[in-house]
């Protein structure tokens, strides 16, 4: 009897499933009363799979089955807590979509509140529909008091989170909320979505903007302020009095803006945290490399501190060479490090593996080439057993210089260094490449940073999210207030419909008129040669 039954069990199991995937909430709900009725042991996977079908979005956008699945799903979780069947915090994040759904948050918030009692630990989905509910009937205060649980839980509010509370402060008008918002957004995104821009314009083109501001302030604290935090922001409130004029820009090479004439700054990661990547990079390498091949690479590295740029060399020997006679190609390689070296008259180092190297020495004239870079300490050899992207993005980040790949760094190994943090770095650091007939061609990182801005006057430029990798062409929002003495161009629309566009030539970031690259570097001891690793 009892092989029976857990036959019967299983097999339960794997029809829930099937319904779960076929989103047929109705056969899963006959399935469940089936199985009460001969007794089975329901596991918490039972369960959780009813309750995720009556939570996930098709079943609650649906006119048909939305009250049954709020209905049922109420009744499984009673279930649960009648038969003591323990709680998980998917089995709480799916109750508080259902609460969501028949608008009861405060209930939903009550049970995330108590997750701590059970030993469960609310994650970023478990507190959304909670927030943006109470968001949506504008309990600002609830709101705020369940972003202020989120933080004290270590939770982390990504875009969706900031903009309902952004919205939500809108909407009351609290203008100093919204400030405080505006900065936050500023922190987790770096292209803002057209949700999240919708709200944007809507407050500043909105008469309750214009009440919040200052008509006059101290200039140097301002300035002070922009310069500590890195550029970019000052953080001091709402700076001028009146109306805003919001319009869709452009934005030059130089950073111009082409609506109002400011130059946006380019912000980078300051010293201190620039040593703690550095420390975060090296602590992960150590982990998965050996360590005292790492370290040695780290005491080499020390030694030779004097590099503009440092070349991901596997990337470019392999950029577009798969064809049928395609390989290594070792003059994509040189010619990237050529055109380094004639920008600035400095070599860049190049990073390769061991395995690579031996095979490609086999060839003398490949072999005469990387003895020269060995010898003018250039190239750096990775050893057996290694993955060289810790070497070549360690060496990026403690010299602060720039990288040359093509890899858009979003492998698990990068996701471990953390976002929000690692994409402002990629933005200042890495240097894009492609080859016309041969000859390459760099695009170096923009002169200013995309992320949103607030000047010294108290104007705002908002950079719209883009899946064009092409700076030149991305869409920002220009604010200033109307008093500013910024005069709007005749061709733009209130409604923000017209786009204000440049003229201006896009200029290499990092690179002057005399095409020269332009890095923060330490200073080095005389150059040794590198090691060529081959053991």
């Amino acid at each position: 009897m009892t092989k029976k039954k857990n036959s019967q069990e299983s097999q339960l199991h794997y029809e829930l499933g099937t319904c779960t995937k076929q989103n047929n909430l109705k056969k899963a709900i006959s399935l469940y009363e089936s199985a009460l009725t001969q007794n089975l042991k329901l596991s918490p996977q039972h369960f959780n799979s009813i309750l995720h079908l009556c939570s996930i979005p098709e079943t609650l956008n649906s006119e048909i089955n939305k009250s049954l699945a709020i209905e049922y799903g109420f009744r499984v979780y009673n279930d649960m807590i009648s038969k003591k069947i323990p709680l998980t915090e998917a089995t709480i994040t799916q109750i508080t979509r259902l609460c969501a759904a028949k608008n009861d948050p405060d209930y939903g918030f009550g049970l995330i509140k108590d997750m701590g009692g059970l030993g469960l630990v609310p994650r970023l989905r478990t507190y959304g529909p909670t927030l943006s509910c109470f968001c949506d009937n504008l309990r600002v205060n609830e709101a705020y008091e369940v972003e202020n649980h989120m933080i004290s839980n270590g939770v982390r509010l990504e875009e969706g989170e900031v903009c309902n509370l952004l919205r939500v402060s809108c909407e009351v008008g609290k203008g100093e909320k919204v400030y405080e918002y505006l900065h936050k957004l500023r922190g987790v995104v770096r292209g803002v979505s057209e949700d999240s821009i919708r709200v944007v314009e809507k407050w500043f083109g909105g008469e309750k903007a214009a009440e919040f501001g200052v008509e006059e302030w101290d200039v140097g604290k301002v300035r002070e302020e922009k310069v500590r935090n890195g550029g970019g922001w000052h953080g001091l409130g709402w700076l001028g009095k009146g109306g805003w004029v919001v319009k869709k820009v452009g934005v030059g090479g130089d950073g111009g803006c082409c609506g109002c004439g400011e130059r946006l700054a380019c912000v980078d990661i300051d010293c201190g945290e620039t040593e703690r990547f550095a420390q975060s990079v090296a602590g992960l390498a150590l982990e998965r490399e050996s360590k005292s091949n790492f370290k040695s690479f780290m005491d080499w590295l020390e030694e030779h501190s004097d590099y503009e740029a440092v070349v991901d060399a596997a990337n470019i020997g392999l950029y577009q060479q798969n064809f049928a006679d395609g390989g290594f190609s070792i003059a994509q390689l040189d010619a990237i490090v050529k055109e380094l070296y004639d920008r600035n008259k400095k070599w860049p180092l190049v990073v390769l593996h061991n395995k690579r190297l031996r095979a490609l020495q086999g060839n003398p004239s490949c072999r005469k080439l990387f003895d020269e870079w060995l010898a003018q300490g250039n190239l750096y050899a990775t050893p057996s057993g290694s993955n060289d992207d810790w070497y070549w993005l360690y060496a990026a980040v403690k010299l602060k210089c720039l990288l040359v790949t093509n890899d858009e760094m979003r492998d698990h190994i990068f996701e471990l260094l953390g976002s929000s943090f690692f994409l402002q770095w990629k933005e200042r650091h890495q240097v894009h490449y492609t080859f016309l007939k041969s000859v390459p061609e760099l695009k170096m990182p923009p002169t200013y940073s995309i992320l949103i801005q607030e000047s010294e006057k108290g104007s705002w430029h908002v950079p719209i999210a883009s899946e064009n990798n092409d700076e030149s062409s991305r869409t920002w929002l220009c604010i200033t207030r109307l008093s500013s003495g910024n005069s709007v161009p005749s061709s733009f629309s209130i409604s923000g419909k017209i786009l204000v566009s440049c003229k201006n030539t896009v200029q290499d970031s990092h690179q002057h008129s005399d095409e020269k690259i332009t890095s923060v570097t330490g200073k080095r001891k005389e150059r040794e040669p590198s090691p060529s690793r081959l053991q």
